[in-house]
Order: C-alpha cells, then structure tokens, then sequence
C-alpha cells in the first residue's frame, strides 16, 4: 500500500470575504487592505483536487461536509507560488504543524489569512 503524503496549499480568496465576513476580518486586524485574502490547508490530496473538493461544497458519506465554507463562496484559485516550496509531508501532525506556521507566516506579511 502507497504511503499517504500530505500537502499544504494556498488560495487566493476575493477581498469581499474581509468585508462580508466578521470572523475572518476579526482574526485579521493587522490587514490593510493592500495584498490578497488568503485560505491556508492541508490535505491528503492533491492541492488541485482539494480545491475542487471547496468549490464544489462536498460532503462525505456521513453527510459531514468537506469544503471551508469560506473558500466555496470566496476561493478564486491556488496560489503556488506561495506553498510550492513546501514539501510533501509524512503526517498528518506535520501538515497541520506547517498548515499553521506558513498561515501565521503570511499574516506577519500583511496578508490576511484564514486557517484551521
């Protein structure tokens, strides 16, 4: 059986969310307004078919859902230039380790970031 490698990624989300949404613009105050909205992840998946996956609004057979209601309504696409650095990783523990180091990363550059 192939070993599971998990994938952080980035998308790019419509600037609407930080004036639609009060959580995201709360967890965000060191924004202005001049670079993008960003959804930071992880996922066992390919980052391309992940997307897919929030776009579409998918759920799984439980009928839990598994797309970011965030990125459904606001995701416009990947962004790899910001994750392609990144490499695959061997745990889900070390994904959701880096899925928080690159989204608070991004923070302190100004962007404003979304991130479980």
């Amino acid at each position: 059986m192939p070993k599971t490698e998990y994938y952080v990624y980035v998308i790019e989300l419509s600037k609407k969310v930080f004036t639609e949404n009060t959580r995201f613009r709360a967890a965000n105050p060191q924004f202005n307004g001049v670079l993008e909205c960003l959804y930071v992840g992880m996922t066992s998946k390919s980052p391309k078919e992940r997307f897919l996956q929030h776009k579409s609004g998918c759920t799984n057979k439980k009928g839990h859902r598994l797309s970011s209601p965030i990125v459904q309504k606001y995701g416009l696409y990947l962004r790899g230039s910001l994750y392609n650095h990144i490499k695959p990783l061997a745990t889900r523990a070390e994904a959701l380790r880096m899925e928080k180091t690159l989204a608070l990363e991004l923070r302190r550059k100004q962007y404003a970031v979304w991130f479980n």
